[in-house]
């Protein structure tokens, strides 16, 4: 039976989502490392802050029900009652702007569990601090790019039941946080702080924290030359290869594949070590991994060919070489595919 809303909306208590640890780095493994992993050593780099110890665990667990529109009654304060965002209402509803209610309107109000984003907190973060993938996350949001969380905004978070461990104990969130992977996607979808906007406009155009290219009309250039010794795609026994692998020697200049913004620079992946994520504009985004020396830092603009790294041999992986991927719309492609043929 649903529940009947009115104007003195009763919010559901807090319920904390427990749900279940997402794979390793997509469910791969390093296509050039050995079972057990070669780490080597780390470049020394400042880490943003995803530490899912700085989220406030805030999440309502929100009933279906109908809520009957009452004089003075706007959307977005029906949103703030029920712990139901307002564009989830919204869209249940069939409600388009400037949001237009009539006194004794019938709204039916979307279930779901809630969490309600704080000033700085980042989608990896939140993801964390409930265990659940940040990548499913931005699909039942239907976030899209620059994927900039509003102060205030309510993200729906996937409800997967309780997780318990071979002993039946309930795992707790901060031991699922402490067990979550990070992929490049997460980093690409899920490292902007929240901004500050007006509550009543989740539609609004969200500026990104660091200035990125709104479109891509260039050409990808190699980001250095060597021989290709692992290639995108399948490699049998689970083994995938989201990009290419070119071996270099150690200390070999990397150069930026064309002109962008540096979205992320850092170690936080382990398979990859040294990571630089580089935004190119119309989705496009080129990844360098295994760096020895990362030469570049989170908002620098840079140009094709300019230095951003030294080759190394960081993360997962027994000789000095360069990881290089090319993203389009979250999506790895064949690098081979868009740089030069000689």
């Amino acid at each position: 039976m649903k529940k009947i809303y009115n104007v003195f909306f009763t919010i559901i208590a807090m319920s904390i989502v427990s749900a279940c640890i997402p794979p390793g780095i997509g469910g791969k493994k390093s296509p050039s490392s050995p079972d057990v992993p070669v780490l080597g050593t780390e470049p020394s780099v400042n880490q943003p802050d995803w530490d899912a110890s700085s989220i406030d665990r805030n999440a309502n667990n929100v009933e279906a029900g109908e809520y009957i529109v009452q004089s003075g009654d706007t959307l977005s304060g029906i949103a703030a009652r029920s712990g139901a965002p307002q564009s989830e209402i919204a869209k249940v509803n069939g409600l388009s702007a400037p949001y237009a209610l009539q006194i004794g309107q019938i709204l039916q109000i979307p279930a779901g569990t809630y969490h309600r984003v704080s000033s700085g907190e980042t989608g990896i973060a939140i993801a964390r601090a409930y265990g659940v993938p940040w990548r499913e996350i931005v699909d039942i949001n239907g976030l899209e790019a620059p994927y900039i969380l509003r102060v205030g905004q309510r993200l729906k978070l996937p409800t997967q039941g309780e997780i318990r461990n071979s002993a039946n104990r309930t795992v707790t969130p901060e031991e699922r946080a402490s067990a979550f992977n990070l992929e490049i996607d997460d980093i690409v979808t899920g490292g902007e702080p929240a901004v500050a906007a007006k509550e009543d406009t989740p539609d609004a155009t969200l500026a990104s924290n660091i200035p990125r290219p709104d479109s891509f009309d260039s050409q990808f250039i190699y980001p250095l030359r060597g021989r290709t010794i692992s290639r995108f795609g399948s490699k049998g026994g689970g083994i995938v290869n989201d990009g290419i692998n070119i071996a270099a020697a150690d200390g070999t200049s990397i150069g930026s594949a064309a002109d962008g913004v540096v979205v992320y620079s850092g170690n936080e992946i382990e398979v990859f070590g040294g990571l630089i994520l580089v935004d190119h504009g119309g989705g496009w985004v080129t990844a360098y991994g295994h760096v020895g020396k990362i030469n570049v830092s989170r908002g620098d603009k840079v140009k094709a060919g300019q230095n951003i790294g030294e080759v190394g041999q960081t993360g997962y992986v027994d000789r000095p070489q360069l990881h290089f991927e090319i993203r389009k719309d979250r999506r790895p492609i064949d690098p081979l595919t868009k740089l030069p043929n000689n």
